[in-house]
C-alpha cells in the first residue's frame, strides 16, 4: 500500500516536473564546461597580442583608466558595473555592464543591457566587445536558470521543479528499494540485461541509473536550491556554523596600503595584485553608493569556494576587513562552496566530467520514465479493450 502511494507520488511530480528537469539537466551538462569552452571558442576575445605576452615585467594601466577606456566603449546609458581581471601576463581584462529588469516576464525584456568590454590591460586596446544576452553560454545558463522565461516565472518554475526532483530521487530509491535482500533481485536493481526486450530496458535504464545517479542528483538538486532561496542558504549556513571550531579572529591588524595614485581603488587593486600575483582571477563590483570597495581574488582556477576579500575604505583606501575561506567558519565554507559543488569544479576535470555524467542520467530519467508511463497506459487500454470483448 505504502509503495503504491509513493509509486502515484512519483508519477505525477514526475509528469509535471519532467520537461523542466530535462531541460536544466541538459543545459547543465554544457555549462559544466563553460569555463574551459570559452576560451577555447573565443581565444581573440580572453587572450592579448603575443607582443605583450613577451613583456612579463609589463604593469597593467591604472584601472580607473581602463574602466574609462571600456565605458567610452559603450554606448550612453549603459554603465559598467564589474570587472573580471586576471594576474597571467596573457590574459584581457573583462569589463562587465549589466543591467536588469527583475519584473520581466520574457529573457528579451530580462536584460536591459549585458555587454562585456574585454581590454589589454597593459595597452589599453579593446580588443572585442560582446552582446553577452546573445551569447551562447549566456543563453545556456539564463535558459538553465529560468527557462528564458526571466526572474519572476522562470526563475520559481525551476525552483518548484527542483523541489519535485529532489522528491523524485527519495520517491525513486523507496520504489528500488527490493523487498527481500536477494541476490538475484540485488543484481536485478544494479545491473543491465541487454538481451531483454526494449521496453523493458527502458525500465531497467530507469531503475539503475536512477540508483547509481541519486548521490549526485541529490547534490545537484539541493546546492540549485541554495541559489534560488537565499534564506534556506543563510539557514544552512548559521547551522554548520554552530558546529563551527574555527573562530573569527577578535583584533586584526591590517598592512598600510600605500596611496601613490589619485584613485584609492587603483591603489587597493596595485596592492591586491602584489599580494596575490599568481592569483587565478580577481573580480572588482563597482559600487557607488557603499562606503567601501571590494575585491574578490580567486585562489585557484575555476575554484568560487577558495578566496580573499578584500574591503577598503574609500576615503582613505586602507583596508577595512579582509575574509578568507582559509578562516571562514564551516557553514560559511560551505555556502561559499556551493558554485564549486553546483557545478563540479572542485576537483577539476576529473569531477566536471562526472558531473557532465550525472547530469546525462538526470536528463535520461524525465524520458525513460515517460516511456514507461506511456507503456503503462497503452498496456492498461488493451486490457480494457479485452475484457470489453
Amino acid at each position: 500500500m505504502v509503495k503504491k502511494s509513493v509509486l502515484w507520488l512519483h508519477k505525477w511530480l514526475g509528469l509535471l516536473s519532467g520537461l523542466v528537469v530535462l531541460i536544466v539537466s541538459l543545459t547543465g551538462c554544457v555549462y559544466v564546461f563553460h569555463d574551459d569552452l570559452k576560451v577555447l571558442f573565443y581565444p581573440d576575445k580572453y587572450y592579448i597580442a603575443q607582443q605583450s605576452v613577451n613583456n612579463q615585467s609589463a604593469q597593467a594601466l591604472p584601472l580607473s583608466t581602463l574602466t574609462a577606456i571600456a565605458q567610452n566603449a559603450l554606448p550612453d546609458g549603459e554603465e559598467v558595473s564589474r570587472i573580471d581581471l586576471y594576474p597571467a601576463k596573457d590574459r584581457t581584462w573583462i569589463f562587465r555592464a549589466v543591467k536588469t529588469n527583475e519584473e520581466a516576464l520574457t529573457y528579451a525584456a530580462y536584460f536591459k543591457y549585458n555587454k562585456r568590454v574585454f581590454i589589454d590591460p597593459y595597452t589599453g586596446k579593446v580588443q572585442a566587445i560582446e552582446n553577452s544576452k546573445t551569447e551562447f553560454f549566456q543563453l545556456v545558463l539564463q535558459l538553465h536558470m529560468n527557462l528564458l522565461l526571466g526572474k519572476k516565472i522562470g526563475h520559481t518554475v525551476v525552483s518548484v521543479s527542483t523541489i519535485m526532483f529532489l522528491i523524485l530521487t527519495v520517491t525513486g530509491l523507496v520504489l528500488w528499494w527490493p523487498k527481500k535482500w536477494k541476490f538475484k533481485t540485488l543484481k536485478k536493481g544494479l545491473s543491465f540485461d541487454f538481451s531483454v526486450k526494449w521496453k523493458r530496458l527502458n525500465y531497467d535504464l530507469h531503475n539503475v541509473l536512477g540508483f547509481y545517479s541519486l548521490l549526485f542528483a541529490l547534490l545537484l538538486g539541493f546546492t540549485g536550491l541554495l541559489f534560488s532561496y537565499p534564506s534556506l542558504k543563510e539557514f544552512y549556513s548559521n547551522s554548520f556554523n554552530k558546529l563551527s571550531t574555527n573562530e573569527p579572529a577578535k583584533t586584526i591588524f591590517f598592512n598600510t596600503v600605500p596611496q601613490q595614485k589619485a584613485s584609492s581603488l587603483d591603489n587597493a587593486l596595485v596592492y591586491t595584485l602584489a599580494k596575490h600575483p599568481f592569483a587565478d582571477m580577481m573580480s572588482v563590483r563597482l559600487k557607488k553608493n557603499e562606503d567601501l570597495h571590494d575585491i574578490q581574488v580567486r585562489i585557484l582556477k575555476n575554484r568560487t569556494g577558495s578566496f580573499v576579500w578584500y574591503y577598503f575604505n574609500k576615503n582613505n583606501g586602507q583596508i577595512a576587513k579582509i575574509k578568507s575561506s582559509n578562516e571562514t567558519m564551516a557553514g560559511d565554507w560551505f555556502a561559499g562552496m556551493n558554485y564549486d559543488l553546483h557545478t563540479g569544479s572542485f576537483g577539476g576535470i576529473f569531477t566536471k566530467i562526472l558531473y557532465f555524467l550525472a547530469s546525462l542520467v538526470c536528463a535520461s530519467l524525465p524520458v525513460t520514465g515517460f516511456i514507461i508511463w506511456l507503456n503503462k497506459g497503452k498496456k492498461a487500454k488493451k486490457s480494457k479493450s479485452f475484457k470489453a470483448k
